[in-house]
């Protein structure tokens, strides 16, 4: 059965709703997210600036990775509430409110180091960025779900670890999508497989910590 909210009382409902989105922004302490991310796009602008960030390919590709896991690590670890998920009151509307604070976290934390590359080059591109800090996030997002929110970070780290060794070795392998060239479709479908699962796995269940009996 459907139910029919009247005319008079739509704007109260919006108002509502906005201020349910902006209590669990809140509680995922988003606000020291978007402090984080700024920090993570400055210490990007300062690297891209270095000499020798210009001069070697290879290092200036490991940097921009680390900054990417630390932006992606953002992202998992502010899935996590760590006073526990108060909006299970709100029964359906929760797997709805973590899926968009993770999507809404992942498109900040991307916009973020692109702005801070803005006119300088960037080892991989743009869209390398995407890809890498969305398929990170997904990991993180996996990782807090198996683990729990404190966590988060371990996931993209391990991650991060195992590509830095890919770029040196050369694998080939798509798995290993921040070593792959931006181009790689391969690496593409492995990254967004895995955001998918991500994004998927928190808004059903959210971080293990707090929303595992939710």
């Amino acid at each position: 059965m459907t139910t029919t909210i009247p005319a008079a009382d739509l704007p109260r409902a919006r108002r509502a709703g906005t201020r349910l989105v902006r209590l669990h922004l809140i509680s995922r302490q988003f606000p020291g997210a978007l402090a984080v991310l700024a920090g993570c796009a400055a210490l990007l602008r300062i690297a891209l600036r270095l000499h020798w960030m210009r001069d070697d390919p290879a290092s200036a590709r490991q940097m921009l990775l680390l900054i990417e896991c630390a932006a992606a690590s953002v992202v998992a670890v502010a899935a996590r509430n760590p006073f526990g998920e108060s909006e299970r009151t709100t029964g359906r509307l929760l797997p709805l409110l973590r899926l968009g604070a993770a999507l809404l976290l992942s498109a900040t934390a991307v916009g973020a180091l692109v702005l801070g590359a803005v006119a300088a080059r960037l080892p991989g591109g743009r869209l390398g960025v995407l890809r890498d800090v969305t398929g990170l996030a997904g990991v993180g997002l996996v990782t807090a779900a198996v683990l729990g929110g404190a966590l988060a970070w371990a996931g993209p780290l391990v991650c991060t670890v195992v590509a830095e060794f890919a770029l040196m070795e050369s694998w080939q392998t798509p798995w290993t999508w921040p070593a792959r060239p931006a181009h790689d479709r391969g690496a593409w479908l492995c990254a967004g497989l895995v955001f998918a699962a991500g994004t998927a796995v928190i808004a059903a269940r959210g971080p293990r910590d707090t929303g595992a009996d939710s």
